[in-house]
């Protein structure tokens, strides 16, 4: 399959270098030196290149919130039949979006970051492939996904967006308030160890795909959640309820399966 990719950041990469091994791929990011080292890939000084190219299927790749915008710009340079997709986090207004262009789409989500990743072994990770998305492009991902034995789940529109703000939204909140919280620590234990790891982790992110992910309408739900959960345990600490506690941590024992 030809296939044209819109942005080399992490994911956009790591998609070039993926799927170039066994489909001609064309890729084209603004900042030409993150093209530099790609191999057997169509290196695209501009997307006027993509009509030329006349890719079966476009991957949208270009930071979260850029992403509709992109699309009007790629769009009149790609076959009427070429179908169109993205990688987004957050698919607010995407259906709307969709459903106006009138083309053949496929929406999927990895539920991974290659700096958090170890994007040689993704058998512990996920991804979500869109519901309402054309057959055909669904099928692709889904047949890429599963060779590098990625999970996979199907979601609506609707119901991805749910599910990014209480698996990605969630965490993120709690590991920026730890950031927040920071103070150096000359010995610092396992524990704040391996949430300095994350969080750094997290941070090294683009701050557009961060913004992004937090301003998912359904953020503030789970948002307000944490508040009172906090509020709830610092009664407890003030009260120096001891009974109280062990029956907060049977509950959050029973939350995590165990």
């Amino acid at each position: 399959m030809k296939i044209a990719i819109l942005g080399a950041g992490h994911m956009g990469a790591w998609l070039t270098e993926e799927l170039c091994w066994h489909h001609e791929v064309m890729v084209h990011d603004s900042d030409l030196l993150k093209m530099k080292y790609f191999i057997k890939v169509h290196r695209a000084l501009s997307i006027d290149e993509f009509a030329k190219f006349e890719p079966e299927l476009f991957i949208n790749c270009v930071p979260l919130g850029y992403t509709l915008e992109a699309f009007d710009a790629v769009l009149p340079l790609l076959p009427k039949t070429c179908i169109i997709s993205d990688i987004a986090s957050v698919k607010t207004g995407f259906k709307e979006y969709y459903e106006q262009a009138g083309r053949p789409f496929v929406s999927s989500h990895p539920m991974f970051g290659p700096t958090l990743a170890n994007i040689r072994d993704l058998q512990e990770e996920s991804a979500i492939i869109i519901s309402e998305s054309n057959r055909e492009g669904a099928s692709f991902f889904r047949d890429f996904y599963s060779s590098l034995k990625i999970r996979i789940f199907e979601y609506s529109f609707e119901e991805h967006d749910k599910t990014v703000a209480y698996s990605l939204a969630t965490p993120f909140a709690s590991t920026m308030v730890f950031a927040a919280c920071m103070k150096k620590q000359d010995a610092p234990g396992t524990n704040f160890k391996r949430h300095l790891t994350i969080a750094k982790g997290l941070l090294s992110e683009d701050d557009r795909l961060l913004t992004e992910i937090m301003f998912n309408p359904r953020t503030i739900r789970q948002l307000e959640l944490i508040n009172s959960k906090l509020t709830y345990l610092t009664h407890i600490i003030r009260q120096r309820d001891y009974e109280e506690m062990k029956k907060f941590l049977d509950s959050l024992r029973a939350n995590i399966g165990e």
